[in-house]
């Protein structure tokens, strides 16, 4: 289980990669062309990478408490997807929306694949119950 919990969390940084991409390539990071500030996204990125190093370490050397530490730093990452989910919702219905083309604030968000975000929030919650329960050693 801990092996699986390795490879979703390595697909779920490969969509995280490419929205992060993205949403730099598309100027996200200067101020105003995003609904994401630079602080949340590479929180989220910063806090995850520190996991995922974590949970190989703990696949090298086994030791419970690294499972543990980096499962609790997995939460304040899902919050933030959480957050950043909640705010591209409305630049995603906005481009897919009609008159969208009129107006409507052309944010870096507003170019993530769907199938990447969705992929993403779904490997997202995989890792994280993997995690979970090889933490508790199921």
């Amino acid at each position: 289980m801990a092996v699986a919990a390795l490879i979703t969390w390595l697909v779920t940084a490969v969509g995280g990669f490419v929205m992060l991409g993205t949403w730099i390539a598309k100027g996200g990071h200067r101020q105003g062309n995003s609904h994401f500030p630079p602080a949340m996204i590479f929180g989220h990125f910063g806090l995850a990478a520190v996991g995922l190093v974590l949970w190989i370490i703990y696949l090298v050397i086994d030791n419970d408490t690294i499972a543990w530490i980096a499962f609790i730093l997995l939460v304040p990452v899902a919050l933030l997807g959480f957050t950043m989910l909640a705010r591209w919702i409305p630049s995603y219905r906005a481009r897919s929306a009609a008159g969208s083309a009129s107006g409507a604030q052309d944010t870096a968000e507003k170019h993530f694949p769907v199938g990447v975000v969705g992929g993403h929030g779904i490997f997202a919650v995989a890792t994280a119950v993997l995690v979970l329960l090889t933490a508790i050693g199921v």
